[in-house]
């Protein structure tokens, strides 16, 4: 890949609009937290209660942000260092990102980081991931104010109908990303040629179920250690695929 274009890609200027945008994000963020706090002075929601699942998020989005940087490396390398990090720091889907720049080098004629990728195929990877992220955007928008509506009308008004509604999606989101890993595992698993890693998505999901079901026993009676076992589970889930593989 030609030196000029991560030259290009690394930029003052490129770094001056990542970090605004990702300002942005933040403030955003903060300002979420604000207002989530102070609705629970508003309903008399315990504020120890909100430093829990403040703390408990927290802790548990260390596990997919290790995923996370593990792309970000490889991506810095071809996209450059300031995209990466914005990309992955207001969209977070690394998988999506990295085939996202892959296609659009693709769709204008060479590979991903090769040789051939010049500046316009840069210029195309980077289109090719701001676009691919404008629907989800366009959905938040015009439709997420609606769907409360949409579930107090499914759920009839009833509390705990509600609940086992809300925890029946998560349980079928979760278990269906949960699948895809384990299917990819199987499949590499039983293939003829010998794939590197293979079965790390099937170990990963074993170990962190396994890790999980003792981690919630133990919570019993550990009663602090319930806002940390998601968080636990996944890093020990990860580190169960290393080994295994």
């Amino acid at each position: 890949m030609p030196a000029e274009v991560l030259r290009i890609a690394n930029s003052g200027v490129v770094w001056t609009i990542a970090v605004l945008i990702v300002l942005i994000a933040l403030i955003q963020s903060l300002l979420y937290i604000r207002l989530a706090f102070k609705t629970a002075d508003q309903i008399g929601f315990s504020r120890d209660l909100c430093v829990k699942g403040l703390r408990s998020g927290t802790i548990s989005a260390i596990g997919p942000s290790i995923a996370v940087f593990i792309v970000m490396v490889g991506m810095m390398s071809v996209v450059g260092a300031p995209i990466t990090w914005l990309r992955l720091s207001i969209i977070g889907a690394a998988p999506t990102e990295l085939t996202a720049a892959t296609v659009g080098s693709q769709a204008y004629g060479v590979e991903f980081g090769s040789t051939s990728y010049d500046l316009t195929a840069l210029a195309t990877s980077w289109w090719t991931m701001t676009i691919n992220g404008v629907g989800w955007l366009l959905f938040v928008g015009l439709f997420t104010h609606k769907l409360e509506a949409l579930r107090e009308k499914v759920g009839g008004g009833d509390t705990k109908w509600l609940a086992i509604l809300s925890g029946a999606a998560s349980l079928g989101c979760f278990g269906f990303l949960n699948a895809g890993n384990i299917k990819t595992g199987i499949d590499q698993l039983s293939a003829s040629a010998q794939i590197e890693g293979a079965g790390g998505p099937l170990y990963a999901a074993i170990g962190g179920l396994i890790s999980m079901i003792i981690l919630l026993k133990v919570a019993e009676k550990v009663t602090w250690l319930k806002e940390y076992t998601l968080g636990i589970a996944m890093l020990i889930g990860m580190a169960f695929a290393v080994v295994m593989v």
